[in-house]
This record gives C-alpha cells, sequence and structure tokens, in this order.
C-alpha cells in the first residue's frame, strides 16, 4: 500500500467518525477518533481470539507496524498544530503571566520528571520488576510535559476565567521544548551515550528554548513586515505556511528548540500587529485556513493515537506497574501546581484553581512519539506500554471530564438556609 492510499483510508475514517460523532455522540473530536481507534484495536485483537487462523490482524499490524509514528508527529504535524494553536493565545494576556507559565513549564517540568521517575522506581522494584532509576527518569520525561495538542483543543471547551485558560494553554505550549530537551539528555544517559551534568544540561534548554523563541518571533515579525505592502489573500496565507514549516526546520537545522520557535512565530503572528496586516479579507481567509487545519489534522492524529495500540507490547507480568503509572502521574502534576493553584485561590478567591490546573494537565501523541522513538529492548517495552496506558487514560478519562469540571466550578455556590 503507498503513502497515499494509506492517508485516504485514514482520512476517510477521520470523516465518517466525524459525521458519525456529530450525528449521535456529540463527544470532542480528538476523544471520539481515540475511542475509535481504541475499539477497533479491540474488536480485531478479539477476533482474533476467536479466530486464530485468521490473518486480518497480522496484516493489519503491519500496516500500522509500518507507520512511522514519531516521524509524522515531529517531522510534519506538530509544527502546524503549534502554529495553529499558538495563533489563539492572547499575546497579551501571555505577556502578564509569562512568569507563571515559564515556571510551570520549566521548573514545574523538573519537579515532575522527578517525582514520576523515582516513583515508577520505587513501584517496579516492588512489584520485582527490573527497571534503573535512569530508565525511570527517562519515562518521566517523556510523560511529564502536558502535550499542547490535547490540551488546546480541550480547553477551549472549558469555562474558564482568561488567567486559567492562558496559563494552561501557554505552558502546554512551552513545556513541550524543555521536556524533548530534558527527554534527550536523560536517554543519552539511560543508554551509556552521555554523563549527568546538571549545569550543561539546564544551559542545553535554555539556549535552545531561548534560540527558537527569538527565531520564531524575529522570523514572524518580518512575514508581518511584508504583509504590510501587500493585500492578495492567497500570497499572505501562503506566507503564513511558510512561517510555520521555516520557523520549525530553521530551529531545527540549527540545534534549537523547533517546537519553541513555532509557538512564538504563531503567537505574534495571532497578535494585533498581524490583524493590521491582513488588509481586507485576508484575515476571514487566513483564520479560516487555520481552523481547519488545526482540526482536521488533530483528528486524524488522535485516530492514529487510537490505533497504534495494535503495535504497543502490553505484558501480563507488567499489569501493576501499568496501573500505578496512571496515578503517579496525575500525583506528580497535582504536586507541581499546587502552589501556584493555591497562592491564586487565595488571590482572586476562584474556585478550584490547582483542581482545573492538575486535571487540565492532558498528556498526548508527542509522549507517545518520543516513546516509540526509544531503543529496542525491555525498557522500551514497559515504557511504551505505560506511556499508551497514561496517555489513553488522560485523553479519554480527564479529556471527558474537564468541560464538565469546569462548568461545575463556574456554578455559584447554593446558600442553605436551616430551619
Amino acid at each position: 500500500m503507498t503513502a497515499f492510499e494509506l492517508v485516504a483510508i485514514l482520512m476517510a475514517l477521520v470523516a465518517l467518525a466525524g459525521w458519525l460523532n456529530a450525528k449521535t455522540l456529540h463527544m470532542p473530536n480528538g476523544v471520539a477518533m481515540l475511542l475509535l481507534g481504541i475499539l477497533g484495536s479491540l474488536a480485531l485483537f478479539g477476533l482474533q481470539f476467536l479466530w486464530p487462523q485468521m490473518q486480518t490482524l497480522r496484516q493489519i499490524k503491519a500496516l500500522v507496524d509500518g507507520i512511522d509514528f514519531t516521524s509524522a508527529v515531529l517531522n510534519y504535524m506538530l509544527a502546524f498544530l503549534l502554529f495553529a494553536g499558538a495563533m489563539q493565545i492572547d499575546l497579551a494576556e501571555m505577556r502578564r503571566r509569562w512568569l507563571s507559565v515559564g515556571v510551570l513549564a520549566t521548573l514545574g517540568v523538573a519537579a515532575s520528571i522527578a517525582i514520576v521517575g523515582v516513583g515508577l522506581w520505587l513501584a517496579a522494584r516492588a512489584l520485582s520488576i527490573p527497571l534503573s532509576l535512569s530508565w525511570a527518569l527517562v519515562f518521566g520525561a517523556l510523560i511529564s510535559p502536558t502535550d499542547p495538542i490535547a490540551v488546546l483543543a480541550t480547553v477551549k471547551h472549558g469555562k474558564l476565567s482568561k488567567t486559567l485558560q492562558i496559563v494552561l494553554q501557554g505552558e502546554a505550549l512551552f513545556n513541550d521544548g524543555v521536556g524533548i530537551v530534558a527527554f534527550t539528555a536523560l536517554l543519552a544517559l539511560a543508554t551509556g551515550n552521555g554523563q549527568m551534568n546538571a549545569f550543561g544540561a539546564v544551559g542545553q534548554v535554555i539556549l535552545e528554548a531561548a534560540g527558537g523563541l527569538a527565531l520564531g518571533v524575529a522570523a514572524s515579525w518580518l512575514v508581518i513586515r511584508a504583509m504590510h505592502t501587500l493585500d492578495d489573500f492567497v500570497i499572505e496565507v501562503a506566507m503564513s505556511i511558510a512561517l510555520a514549516m521555516g520557523a520549525y526546520a530553521g530551529a531545527q537545522a540549527l540545534h534549537l528548540s523547533g517546537a519553541i520557535a513555532v509557538v512564538g512565530a504563531g503567537m505574534l503572528f495571532g497578535g494585533n500587529r498581524a490583524k493590521a496586516a491582513m488588509a481586507g479579507e485576508t484575515e476571514a481567509y487566513l483564520r479560516a485556513f487555520w481552523t481547519l487545519v488545526d482540526e482536521i489534522l488533530n483528528a486524524l492524529l488522535f485516530l492514529l493515537l487510537g490505533v497504534e495500540m495494535l503495535v504497543v507490547p502490553f505484558l501480563p507480568g507488567q499489569a501493576g506497574l501499568l496501573l500505578i503509572a496512571i496515578p503517579l502521574v496525575l500525583l506528580a502534576r497535582f504536586a507541581v501546581v499546587l502552589p501556584w493553584g493555591a497562592y491564586y485561590r487565595l488571590r482572586h478567591a476562584e474556585r478550584g484553581p490547582t483542581l482545573i490546573l492538575g486535571w487540565g494537565g492532558l498528556h498526548g501523541a508527542l509522549s507517545l512519539a518520543l516513546a516509540l522513538s526509544l531503543p529496542q529492548g525491555e525498557e522500551r517495552t514497559l515504557i511504551l506500554a505505560a506511556t499508551y496506558v497514561v496517555v489513553a487514560f488522560s485523553i479519554c478519562v480527564q479529556g471527558l471530564t474537564f468541560t464538565p469540571l469546569t462548568r461545575w466550578l463556574d456554578e455559584p455556590y447554593e446558600i442553605q438556609s436551616w430551619r
């Protein structure tokens, strides 16, 4: 099967699932696509169990195994999805909340990596499952950053204050770049190809993040200046596509954070300066284009995430540790956001900021893409399975309940009268 035929089948499934969801379930599109993929995978496993002689599962599994999920996410989809998501951010509000976003995206990620890594290592020892601390920290690094794609798709449906919305969105957009750098350093340590150097790792994170942000903002500023000189929506939409791809690819080529570069470019491009440069009907066309890109690629990505279950190895002896991984990751998330949530609650008297920040910190395709990039070995089998379980729980359970949770918290307290 050619790549074009495979994409055609996936897009047909996305369209069919989207239609069924819109007509019946009315679930968030991402959750519906993921559930479709998971239920389809479980159905195939069931058929294979009932009729072992069937070759269908092996053929489909080989087809899914041939999809380079890591490359699809990191090399193709991520730049467009991050750019489209960053365009939705209120730049002025982000500037006011930069300290909160920056602390959660850096120190918060580091603290979560330590909590998850040490916790998983201790749990593995208690269950007599071989897992070194260095590999447990690798899992902590790939699962600790909140996924920008999942968070942006979920938060926009919730009923949040402007501050909480910006903090959740901004943290998700920036902490993945930090997480990727930490993951790379810890993976080198776990495989014996690197040495632990805390100061070097911190310096690398700062260099890649700051350099990527500067490159993305500079590229966006140049494109906006050029847009001031013409009024042609076709060319201006093409310029925005070139900006998203160029910022990401350019940063990667310079060994900077491509994710943060495209986030910086997208946030500036969604601001007032870019709006002023979009004369006539350009803004309507451009925003409609990026909305479609965001929705369609999100749906395709979550469907891929669901069908990847076919190639994730689940071993019976690891079931206990996989179940422990879910509350462990949640515990780390709440521990990280608790100080900020308590401070915000005291200052603004808003209900449940810690609960919103903790439950809204979703994990998604980026974590699975990093897990799939691990070298073959026993550690990869365990970490890949744990990552999939946490991601599936995060999107299906947290993603489905986040909007009702925010609406419940937004309701005023009921005053009971007792006689």
